[in-house]
């Protein structure tokens, strides 16, 4: 069975600041209206490569992801550290259990595929790659993805000029570099994780799918709130912030087309 090595420094441990990872919950409802998807092309290359229907999404939040796979076919069981969030995804008729992934309680159950969308990175990456593996059956596979947002450079400036003035010390701010960049870091650290769990995985593969989508002044706007670090500003500073972005957005014509990269990291579940 895979064990957790000691405990070794590790350059992207945003698992560490559980009051940002577990602040997405203060308006869950948002979060699953604003939210995007995922490519459907990618669920279903994820289903045919694991051995059979049975999913477990990590940090599966309202069920964004879930939902996806359950309409691809799939049986899915959520873990989600935060009760609103799972609360929401029950609403849909998910089935939630509320822990941390890496204190989660399989109670001997195993899976076909673990997956995790817009999550893992909320998660120790060595240790949630030993848990994954052994609730994996042989074969079965570790899928964990991101949605990576590229705004057109123009309105990125703009964007970015916004947040310098109203909030310039805000964690996670999408404009700080380039989205690809930092996601990449989160997809090195996964397969970093997945490599130190004691040959329980094959080499890991990253997969990449792009895709764009069209975005109103408001329907971005609505999203926005529900950012890592933007969950925990005060009111009168988010006001600020979605004005000077609503001002920059009308500026460029009241809409944009956002590039989406969904950058995943994946691996398969090695024979005990």
């Amino acid at each position: 069975m895979p064990t957790v090595p000691p405990e070794q420094p590790r350059p992207f441990e945003t698992h560490r600041q559980r009051q940002v990872a577990e602040s997405f919950g203060v308006d869950a409802e948002r979060y699953d209206r604003a939210r995007p998807s995922y490519p459907a092309a990618l669920v279903d290359r994820i289903v045919a490569a694991s051995p059979g229907r049975d999913v477990l999404d990590v940090g599966c939040g309202t069920g964004i992801a879930a939902r996806q796979f359950q309409a691809a076919g799939c049986r899915v069981l959520g873990v989600d550290p935060d009760d609103r969030m799972a609360s929401v995804a029950r609403q849909a008729g998910l089935e939630v259990e509320v822990a941390k992934f890496e204190d989660w309680d399989s109670a001997g159950r195993e899976f076909d595929a673990v997956i995790a969308a817009q999550a893992w990175h909320w998660v120790d990456s060595v240790a949630g790659a030993a848990k994954a593996a052994q609730v994996l059956r042989p074969g079965g596979r570790l899928a964990v993805f991101w949605n990576a947002a590229l705004l057109p450079p123009d309105l990125s400036a703009a964007i970015g000029e916004v947040y310098r003035t109203v909030q310039p010390g805000l964690p996670f701010n999408p404009q700080a570099r380039p989205a690809t960049g930092s996601y990449q870091i989160m997809c090195d650290t996964a397969a970093d994780g997945i490599r130190a769990a004691a040959g329980a995985f094959t080499e890991p593969e990253q997969w990449r799918s792009d895709w764009d989508h069209p975005y109103a002044r408001d329907e971005w706007l609505d999203q926005v709130p529900t950012m890592g670090g933007h969950t925990r500003l005060s009111p009168d500073k988010l006001e600020e912030l979605l004005g000077g972005m609503g001002a920059a957005i009308d500026s460029f014509g009241g809409g944009f087309t956002m590039n989406y990269a969904t950058m995943v990291v994946t691996a398969t579940r090695t024979p005990r």
